[in-house]
């Protein structure tokens, strides 16, 4: 029997009284249709080495603490929905358009991506525009429209939102990024550079991890994409950030398999989770439902 199709939008809402915080992992896929696996000259292993492998499992109790968890089946290899819709690669897609001065799409990591960790191409060779049209319909338009419904809902109620969007990151990500004598960082946190999230939330944000005993950076090399730049309106209480967690922490990497770590960590990550569920986003409550 071929694998099932993947279902673009997952969501778990809390059984008890909800907070304006919602957490989304957009990488943590693992669903690969069959179609797809026959058009790769890679193996499995390879594909998987661009996902998010398993930051859906950590961030599973985020509704036993009042927040919202999006996550998702499809596979960051297949849409990657960190990516604007008309984010085309013409070296991948027949007939999209010359992409211009787009260093993701240049890079072969557009919305549909041609590559994975390490450029490693994935096809033989380009696929139809109405293959890509029919891929971002059917998988990245509902997962936006998800996250967008989950965001405004809770900024409706409450009058501000936070979105964590929590991604992994290699641990060689972060060679050469690394001043000599610093601490190494087991968390990097992104808010382009402010644009995304106001000071106030963002340290709140990364006091959570810290608590935790992590070490925090902030930007380099990751400020965030397409998510943070489409939600994140700090001026209007819509706060958004990214977390690139080390997987190191959690994770086999060479097998894509959780480590012996995983479990431990996962319960710290419940901790931050608590945390950042509780962190206070200013201004007065706009509880509209209990009125």
């Amino acid at each position: 029997m071929p694998p099932p199709m993947p279902t673009a939008a997952l969501i778990a809402e809390p059984a008890r009284p909800a907070v304006p915080v919602v957490f989304a992992s957009p990488h943590s896929g693992r669903v690969y249709p069959s179609a797809f696996l026959a058009a790769s000259v890679l193996d499995d292993l390879s594909l998987r080495s661009s996902e998010d492998a398993f930051v859906d499992l950590l961030l599973h109790g985020a509704p036993d603490f009042g927040a919202a968890l999006l996550t998702s089946d499809v596979p960051r290899a297949y849409v990657d929905f960190n990516r604007a819709a008309d984010e085309l690669d013409p070296a991948l897609i027949q007939g999209a358009p010359r992409a211009g001065l787009n260093p993701r799409i240049a890079s072969g990591l557009g919305v549909l991506a041609r590559v994975v960790a390490n450029g490693r191409a994935i096809y033989r060779g380009k696929i139809t525009m109405d293959e890509a049209r029919e891929r971002i319909a059917r998988c990245w338009t509902p997962y936006h429209a998800a996250l967008s419904g989950l965001l405004e809902q809770r900024y409706t109620r409450f009058g501000h939102v936070l979105l964590c969007d929590v991604h992994s990151m290699p641990h060689e990500a972060l060679n050469g990024h690394v001043a000599r004598g610093a601490a190494r960082p087991d968390i990097v946190l992104g808010d382009r550079w402010g644009a995304s999230c106001s000071p106030e939330v963002m340290t709140q944000v990364e006091n959570a991890f810290r608590n935790a005993g992590l070490a925090v950076a902030r930007n380099a090399p990751f400020a965030g994409a397409y998510t943070l730049q489409r939600y994140g309106q700090p001026s209007r209480g819509m706060h958004a950030v990214q977390v690139e967690i080390d997987r190191a922490l959690y994770l086999d990497e060479a097998r894509v398999e959780p480590s012996a770590e995983f479990e431990a960590f996962r319960r710290v990550m419940q901790g931050i989770l608590a945390e950042l569920a509780a962190i206070d986003l200013g201004g007065e409550t706009l509880d509209i439902a209990a009125q």
